[in-house]
């Protein structure tokens, strides 16, 4: 048994484990272990410590997927909701649909008993709203809200340069291939954004026969590419992991226009390899890392491309 997070999963990795160890079932093992971090507020890109849109709005993304079945939940800017990994489960389990976003969103939550939940802390508030009094004329703070938001998207999207997601993949011959992602999204999104991690085939995708990959960052070029769902592919056509892993990273080296970033790819085999690569993005990239032949989870760097 094999299971892989990026570093802001730390909340919860160690949850995700215990519930593997004692047997229990890969998807609510991550889906346990990602609601740790969406309600962790020093984790500051998902859940409860994450940034809101330009509007002041926290607005969550989030999916999971079975290999084995290849059913997907997925939510997309939801708000007044931190567990979206847990609702994107239901969205799979209830649902005839794969995918629910905004408000249709928070409805079916509080539907099926989820609370209404504060979503934005007071740092992130302040924080969002001195960035305004820097960008913003007198007379444009004045009419706040009701101004074009389209000319600020790119003065001050993503004032911290927050743009992970949290991703667990696990991957065994016995219990299959599968993902869970979650995120708040970039820090000043325009509202309504939906990035990669409710995307399949872009922020996630899993199958498994071959396997599973998930990405962070930079979702406008993973979207572009579908690079999660390149990598499976490629696995399913008798590429080496690394080989499926590398070919994903030449799509994403391709792109000349639109928005360009980093992006990180998080990808195991049904073999239980596993590679986490940084393609573009500052400073050292870690992840986290247990299989049942260790003792404890493991921090480890991704290989720099």
């Amino acid at each position: 048994m094999l299971l892989l997070a990026n570093a802001e999963a730390w909340p919860g990795f160690p949850l995700a484990v215990e519930m593997l160890r004692a047997g229990a079932d890969s998807l609510d093992a991550m889906v346990a272990g990602i609601g740790r971090v969406e309600a962790e507020p020093r984790v500051r890109s998902v859940g409860y410590g994450g940034w809101p849109n330009m509007l002041g709005v926290m607005e969550c993304d989030a999916a999971v997927m079975n290999g084995t079945t290849r059913e997907v939940g997925a939510v997309g800017a939801v708000p007044d909701t931190i567990p979206v990994a847990a609702l994107a489960q239901a969205v799979m389990q209830r649902l005839p649909h794969v995918m629910l976003t905004g408000a249709g969103a928070r409805r079916f939550a509080s539907e099926i008993g989820f609370s209404v939940d504060e979503v934005l802390i007071e740092d992130s508030r302040r924080v969002w709203r001195e960035r305004l009094e820097v960008e913003l004329e007198a007379e444009q703070l004045a009419r706040f809200p009701d101004i074009p938001l389209a000319p600020l998207s790119r003065a001050i999207t993503d004032p911290e340069r927050v743009r992970d997601t949290t991703v667990f993949l696990s991957t065994d011959a016995r219990r299959g291939s599968h993902t869970a992602t979650s995120t708040s999204g970039w820090a000043w999104k325009y509202p309504g954004r939906l990035g990669d991690s409710p995307i399949p085939g872009a922020g996630f995708y899993a199958d498994s026969r071959y396997g599973a990959a998930a990405c962070t960052h930079t979702g406008e070029m993973t979207m572009r590419c579908a690079t999660a769902r390149t990598i499976v592919l490629a696995l399913k056509l008798g590429r080496s992991l690394r080989e499926a892993v590398d070919l994903a990273v030449e799509e994403l080296a391709e792109l000349r226009e639109g928005f360009l970033g980093g992006v990180v790819i998080h990808a195991a085999d049904a073999q239980g390899r596993h590679e986490v690569v940084n393609f573009r993005c500052e400073g050292e990239i870690r992840y986290w890392l247990w299989d049942d032949t260790m003792a404890e989870p493991e921090l480890r760097p991704a290989r720099t491309i």
